[in-house]
Parts: structure tokens; C-alpha cells; sequence
């Protein structure tokens, strides 16, 4: 087995813990019995399951970012970030996360990015400009813009839950739309 399939086995071991036991109870040691490794072998490439967590995380999210479809339209753009958000609110693992182990997504919302917020960073400034060039997003630093975009619709995924009985997810996805649509939107 190659290093980049114990990793994947590895990453899909931890995940299926997570989802049996939560982000807490989950060990090296049963990873590495569920991927059908050496602790040693999971030892080699993660020193703790704080490390390999955040590779499952960033695995998990990268995964639901959409691909470059090639329409840059602001309508388009806003479409696939609403649906990505509405994918990562529903994915299990998250799910479980924000319901057993909430203090462990702390530091990705208070204290630093992480790989995968560093990724949809650089995806929103990419459709910022490109939005810019053809002029269907407003004029403004493209970074800037895509930080407060990462701002609003990582609150729409972690938040969701507390308002979720006046703002149903359906709704909640239409309000998201509405909101970064005005944001976005060129000066007339």
C-alpha cells in the first residue's frame, strides 16, 4: 500500500471514528485498527489525533468546494457558494462535530485559518477578480471581499443551528443568496 493510500485509508478510518464516538473519543490506536495499519504507521505521519483531525477537516471541506465551472457569472458564483454552504451544513462529519465536540472548531473561528479556509480564501479571490473584470462584482480590494464573504458563510455553517427555528436551512440558503448578492453586487 503507498503512502498516499495508507493516508487516505488512514483519514477515512478517523472519519468513521468520528462519526461512532466523536472528535474526543476517537484514538490513534483505533484508527489505525479500523485503516488496517500499525500504530506506528499512523504515528509516522500524524503525532496526535488534534493533527489528523484537521487533515479529515480540511479532506472533508476541500472536498465540497466546487470546481471552476468556467461561468464567472455573479449569479452563477453566488449559486455554488450557497450550495456548497448548504453541503457542508449537512456532511455528517460536521454534523457530528457541531453537535459533540464544538470547542474543537474554536481555533479555526477565533484564532487562526485553517488549510481549508486558506483555499476558499484564495477560490472567493479568484471569482472576485474575475467578477471585477467583467464587471458583474462590485469594484473593492478582491481580498477584502472574499475575506468578509469566508466571514458570512462560515457563520451560515457553524451558526445555522441557533436560528434554525425562525431561519430553516431552505430559508437560511435563500437569506445567505440575498446577502451576498447585495454585497457583491456593482455600484449602479
Amino acid at each position: 500500500m503507498t503512502s498516499s493510500r495508507n493516508d487516505d485509508a488512514i483519514l477515512d478510518a478517523a472519519k468513521q471514528c468520528v462519526l461512532a464516538v466523536g472528535m474526543r473519543r476517537t484514538t490513534l490506536a483505533e484508527i489505525a485498527r479500523r485503516a488496517g495499519v500499525s500504530r506506528p504507521t499512523v504515528y509516522r505521519r500524524w503525532p496526535d489525533v488534534r493533527t489528523l483531525s484537521a487533515d479529515l477537516l480540511t479532506r472533508e471541506l476541500v472536498a465540497l468546494l466546487p470546481a471552476d465551472t468556467g461561468d464567472g457569472s455573479r449569479r452563477h458564483g453566488l449559486d455554488r457558494i450557497v450550495r456548497t454552504v448548504s453541503a457542508a451544513r449537512e456532511h455528517p462529519l460536521f454534523v457530528k462535530i457541531l453537535e459533540t465536540d464544538p470547542e474543537l472548531l474554536t481555533t479555526y473561528v477565533f484564532d487562526r485559518l485553517g488549510a481549508s479556509q486558506h483555499r476558499i480564501l484564495e477560490l472567493l479571490t479568484t471569482a472576485i477578480r474575475s467578477g471585477q473584470a467583467d464587471r458583474t462584482i462590485r469594484s473593492g480590494d478582491p481580498d477584502e471581499l472574499a475575506a468578509m464573504v469566508l466571514l458570512l458563510v462560515q457563520s451560515a455553517v457553524l451558526s445555522a443551528r441557533i436560528v434554525s427555528e425562525a431561519l430553516p436551512p431552505e430559508r437560511l440558503d435563500a437569506q445567505l443568496h440575498t446577502v451576498l448578492d447585495a454585497y457583491l453586487r456593482p455600484e449602479e
